[in-house]
């Protein structure tokens, strides 16, 4: 790689949304230069970066983005015009049990992220010119009841440690907008599904307990309410938030394809169904739904979420390509074709 040339940084990279952004952005820039910086923690894993990791042009760094050493130490050695913030803690249920390192990665992380940034920009005068894209969610917004949707203005209202982290980081990248003039943008999504996804999320939880045989585990009464958008799709999004969204504005990425866990859980086995060949069904079993239950409610469990995304549409021209019906079959596509060859 060379380290004079304009160099864009992604953190989080090897993670699910990150890792397919890394993939997609290399293929319509092939000509420009990327690096991933990964902590390589229990989600993210360099197999989901193999379609690149052999580029001249690419560079993965494993590295902590708290650590405020290997961060800087990146913008000494590469000229970094432009960073897009992927990295992040990210499952609900695992910051309600602690939320030591959500607090960490998501708020002190960013805040390091922000400060080498803004020291090596504001040296080198493009403080104004280098964007900073931080990638938040929709459950930074709270709740929803059976109508209405979050939009740019709605107001921040976390009910889980997770959230409130990422709504924090999301307070202190535009703090570094307004203070600093720092040329910043943030994008919220709804739920994503697809390939590169960890386990421990709910279509590939779905999926890896239906090919095991074992019982599908659902909170509470199954009506909870997410929005879908396929990966690929919110990585077109973002790479026309990133190049042509305005400065210190937000953008909400949505799929308008709203499900209950339940439903989803349903449509998932019913696709199983149809693609796994009865006798490689695990015994006894007639059809995957079967294996569906209900559990304890989780904790703080946000009960709807939907985003109006008229605004992103409206102002980049974006929509999605993938229907929900395609994307959902090419997701399981992937797992099956992972996890069949092993044994179950």
């Amino acid at each position: 790689m060379n380290k004079q040339q304009p160099t864009l940084l992604i953190t989080g990279g090897a993670g699910f949304i990150g890792a397919n952004f890394a993939t997609y952005y290399l293929e319509q820039y092939p000509e420009r230069q990327l690096i991933v910086l990964d902590k390589l923690t229990y989600a993210g894993t360099t197999e989901h970066l193999q379609e690149v990791m052999h580029l001249p042009n690419f560079l993965f760094v494993q590295g902590d983005v708290a650590d405020t050493h290997v961060v800087h130490q990146l913008f000494q050695d590469y000229q970094i015009t432009g960073i897009i913030h992927f990295a992040a803690e990210s499952h609900v249920d695992r910051s309600i049990q602690d939320a030591t390192s959500f607090v960490t990665t998501n708020v002190l992380g960013t805040h390091v992220l922000l400060h080498a940034a803004k020291t090596d920009w504001e040296r080198k005068g493009t403080l104004k010119d280098n964007r900073f894209h931080h990638i938040s969610t929709d459950e930074v917004y709270g709740s929803l009841d059976e109508d209405g949707m979050f939009s740019e203005e709605t107001p921040y209202d976390p009910r889980n440690p997770y959230s409130a982290s990422k709504a924090g980081a999301n307070m202190l990248v535009r703090s570094f907008g307004y203070t600093y003039g720092m040329n910043i943008i943030i994008s919220s999504c709804s739920n994503n599904y697809g390939p590169k996804q960890h386990q421990e999320k709910l279509i590939p939880t779905i999926i890896r307990h239906a090919l095991h045989g074992e019982r599908i585990p659902i909170y509470g009464d199954g009506q909870n309410i997410r929005d879908w958008i396929f990966v690929v799709d919110h990585c077109r999004a973002l790479d026309q938030i990133y190049h042509h969204g305005k400065p210190m504005e937000t953008y909400n990425v949505g799929g308008r394809n709203e499900r209950t866990n339940i439903e989803m859980a349903e449509q998932i086995c019913n696709l199983l169904d149809n693609k796994i060949p009865d006798h490689q069904k695990p015994e006894q079993l007639e059809r995957f739904s079967e294996l569906i239950s209900f559990t304890r409610d989780r904790l703080g469990h946000d009960r709807r979420y939907a985003v109006d995304d008229r605004k992103i549409r409206r102002e980049l021209g974006w929509e999605p390509n993938v229907s929900f019906q395609q994307g959902l079959q090419k997701t399981i596509d992937w797992y099956v074709d992972k996890w069949i060859p092993i044994q179950l």
